[in-house]
């Protein structure tokens, strides 16, 4: 069995994350998402519309998604990786080598985002309407 895994806040759900998610299941055939809690979005300076508990019954609908586990800090990734026996660990391309460093554990893709859509282009979007 192939597994991969993701990370992301995942709020404000759209089309943009439903394409990566499916993308990065097709690669495998386990998906893991490790969704970024509140207190590690805190350290991040984000600040997510949902819950943690919310984003991750929403992630869990989607039939893409196999687990969903929590991410707490950047560190976690390595640790992650080699726990869950990962084969390919994906994050979209505007991360384009940030996370060169788990090559040595496992195959590292970065998939090309979705064009003209974002969590922040539709928080964005709401402060205009």
């Amino acid at each position: 069995m192939k597994k991969v895994i993701t990370y992301g806040t995942f709020d404000l759900l759209h089309v943009g994350h439903i394409n990566l998610l499916k993308r990065a299941k097709a690669l495998g055939d386990y998906l893991i998402v490790g969704l970024s809690t509140e207190e590690f979005n805190g350290l991040k300076n984000k600040k997510s519309y949902y819950s943690y508990e919310e984003r991750k019954k929403i992630l869990e609908s989607i039939r893409y998604v196999d687990k969903v586990i929590p991410e707490n800090s950047w560190e976690q990734k390595v640790k992650d990786v080699i726990k869950y026996d990962i084969d390919i660990f994906v994050m979209g391309d505007d991360w384009k080598g940030e996370f060169d460093f788990l090559k040595k554990y496992c195959q590292v893709v970065y998939l090309p985002r979705t064009w003209g859509i974002s969590t922040t282009k539709i928080k964005d979007d709401l402060k205009m309407a």
